[in-house]
């Protein structure tokens, strides 16, 4: 059976078909990517969940390191405030 082609000598397919091949291509295109990067067999499910866990640990690690870096820096201005409150009233004993 020759396919059918329009004026302009393209082949036209039932669009189910090309449906369906589209959905193979597309199949058979993520399962060589996975394999490409030593993500397919049967334990694929579980090291994809692993390297997700790890990226989440990931963030929350970086978003505490920045939460105790604004701590630690609103903590010495604070500080240095109350410091200079402290000199400025001579709370320190007597001075020259």
């Amino acid at each position: 059976m020759t396919p059918r082609r329009s004026d302009a000598g393209f082949v036209r397919m039932p669009d189910d078909e090309f449906e369906a091949m589209l959905a193979r291509a597309a199949e058979q295109g993520a399962r060589r990517a996975l394999a490409d990067v030593g993500l397919d067999g049967p334990e694929a499910a579980i090291d994809i969940h692993d390297l997700r866990t790890l990226l989440e640990s990931l963030r929350m690690a970086r978003r505490t390191a920045w939460q105790t870096t604004i701590r630690l820096i609103t903590t010495g201005l604070l500080l240095a405030l109350i410091l200079g409150i402290a000199v400025k009233l001579k709370l320190f004993g007597t001075g020259p």
